[in-house]
């Protein structure tokens, strides 16, 4: 038989996984939408931002909620250096440069890491790590509920800054129609540079809930979720964050319940499955402009 309590433990736990797949789609969908440029090379800051976390973490013994905001400013600032040397010079060219370029920082991140901390998995301890909260019949880990509020917080920060602030509102007018925003005097080039290392510090905020969630981690982490980032921001539309949004929450609501009722090798697929039926049915994506 089955009950109300399980199908609540699968919609938990899948709203925690959806927080971090949110984050890193929503930075992806970012930098898309302003730049127009295909990053596979997307997960790796989500990786660099852990590693950050972890490091400072244990060196200095800081709450790492509180790490989060320093990850990703030195993870934005990586982006934005990423943004100045690489993408840049070839923005406006063959989207296979720009694939070809992501796919080289691909193995540039993931070998620099390995040399910087190994290779090894590793993992970090939270300090709430043990502690839980009831709520009906379910035992719920602080840390999730933390990890919830952070993401939440996070995502009402940016709505404020791009419907709130001048800035804000010059990078959702470059994301609409770019030529427009240059003819306006609109600087795209600092908003490049800008959107590049938001969309990265969003990833590591992610990489960050990543290590305090108790999951292991290593310099190869960064591949798979950063290919469901891509099929998430397809499955909601292509620049379309609140699409971000939906999609993330799905994605982790559809994997948790394949891991209950076929098992746990369905995990990956169960979430392409319903991307390919969404694409069917409509391809522009759930939040998509039909083009028309």
């Amino acid at each position: 038989m089955f009950d109300s309590g399980i199908l609540l433990q699968i919609i938990f736990w899948g709203l925690y996984a959806g927080c971090i797949y949110i984050l890193l789609a929503t930075g992806l969908n970012l930098i898309f939408g302003v730049m127009k440029i295909v990053n596979f090379a997307h997960g790796e800051f989500l990786m660099i931002g852990a590693y950050v976390t972890a490091t400072i973490f244990l060196l200095t013994g800081i709450n790492p909620y509180v790490i989060i905001l320093l990850s990703m400013l030195v993870v934005m600032g990586i982006g934005a250096i990423v943004e100045r040397l690489c993408f840049r010079p070839i923005l406006g060219t063959s989207k296979l440069n720009e694939i070809f370029l992501s796919i080289g920082l691909i193995y540039i991140f993931q070998n620099g890491a390995a040399m910087l901390w190994g290779d090894k998995w590793q993992s970090v301890k939270s300090p709430y790590q043990g502690i839980s909260l009831p709520l009906g019949s379910l035992s719920i880990p602080l840390d999730y509920i933390i990890i919830m509020g952070v993401t939440a917080a996070i995502l009402c920060g940016l709505y404020f800054f791009l419907k709130r602030t001048k800035t804000g509102r010059e990078m959702r007018a470059t994301s609409q129609n770019r030529k427009g925003a240059m003819l306006v005097g609109i600087n795209v080039e600092r908003l490049d540079i800008l959107s590049f290392g938001i969309g990265c510090g969003l990833a590591a905020a992610a990489g960050t809930l990543w290590v305090v969630s108790g999951q292991v981690f290593n310099p190869y982490m960064g591949s798979i979720p950063a290919v469901k980032a891509f099929a998430i921001i397809i499955l909601g539309g292509l620049g379309s964050i609140p699409g971000a949004i939906i999609g993330g929450l799905l994605y982790g609501i559809a994997e948790n319940g394949a891991v209950y009722f076929l098992g746990g090798v369905w995990k990956d697929a169960i979430s392409f499955i319903i991307l390919i039926i969404v694409l069917v049915i409509r391809p522009t994506g759930l939040f998509g402009e039909s083009g028309e």
